[in-house]
C-alpha cells in the first residue's frame, strides 16, 4: 500500500465502528504489513511530520488493528508494535490538551483534550493477549488509534471549539485556522 490508500474526511467510512478479529489470518498479517508500508509512504512525502500510527479503518478496512511507531523521534527506526482488538482498560493522570494530527485529516491540527495515562489490552501478532500502560504523547497516540477504531476522529472532540484549530503552512509551522470563514467559505471537509 501507498499514502494514496489512505482514506481522508470526508469519506463516510472513517465513522464506521471497526469489526473485532476473532482469529489472526495471513490476510491479517498482509493487512498489518501493508498499513506499516501505507504510514511510510505518507511520512516520506511529508516534510514536516512523521508517521506514528495507523488504524485500519483508515486503509478502508474495517477492522480493530493499529499499528504505533516504536520510535517517535527517530525516523529512520522504521519499525511499529501492532495492537489487535485494541481496548483502553482504564483512564488515569490528567486531562490535557495538545495537538494532535492524523493521516486522515491532512493539513489540520488541533488542540485535543486527552488523559496523560491509559491501560492497553490487545493480542499481538501471534493472538497472545498483551497489557499496556501508556503515558504522555504514547497515551495520547493510543485514546486517537483506538478512536478510529470506533468511528472517532480527532476533530470530533474539538469541532465545538473553533478556536482549537490549527493549519499546517508549507515551512512546518501551526497557525490558527479561520474556522468561521471556512465554514463560511465551504471549506471544511467533514
Amino acid at each position: 500500500m501507498t499514502k494514496d490508500d489512505v482514506i481522508t474526511l470526508p469519506n463516510t467510512h472513517l465513522r464506521e465502528r471497526s469489526k473485532k478479529i476473532g482469529i489472526i489470518t495471513d490476510e491479517v498479517k498482509t493487512l498489518i504489513s501493508d498499513m506499516e508500508e501505507a504510514t511510510l509512504d505518507w511520512e516520506a512525502n511529508r516534510d514536516h511530520e512523521v508517521g506514528v500510527a495507523l488504524a485500519a479503518i483508515q486503509v478502508d478496512t474495517p477492522l480493530r488493528v493499529v499499528v504505533i511507531r516504536n520510535d517517535f523521534d527517530n525516523k529512520k527506526n522504521k519499525t511499529f508494535s501492532v495492537f489487535i482488538n485494541p481496548v483502553i482498560t482504564k483512564y488515569e493522570g490528567v486531562v490535557e490538551e495538545d495537538y494532535e494530527g492524523c493521516l486522515s485529516v491532512p493539513d489540520i491540527y488541533g488542540k485535543v483534550p486527552r488523559y496523560s495515562k491509559v491501560r492497553i489490552r490487545a493480542l499481538d501478532m501471534t493472538g497472545r493477549e498483551i497489557r499496556v500502560t501508556a503515558e504522555g504523547f504514547l497515551a495520547r497516540v493510543f485514546q486517537h488509534e483506538i478512536d478510529h477504531t470506533n468511528g472517532v476522529v480527532f476533530i470530533d472532540h474539538i469541532e465545538a471549539n473553533p478556536e482549537a484549530f490549527f493549519k499546517l503552512r508549507d515551512d512546518g509551522q501551526l497557525e490558527k485556522l479561520d474556522y468561521e470563514k471556512q465554514v463560511r467559505s465551504n471549506h471544511i471537509l467533514w
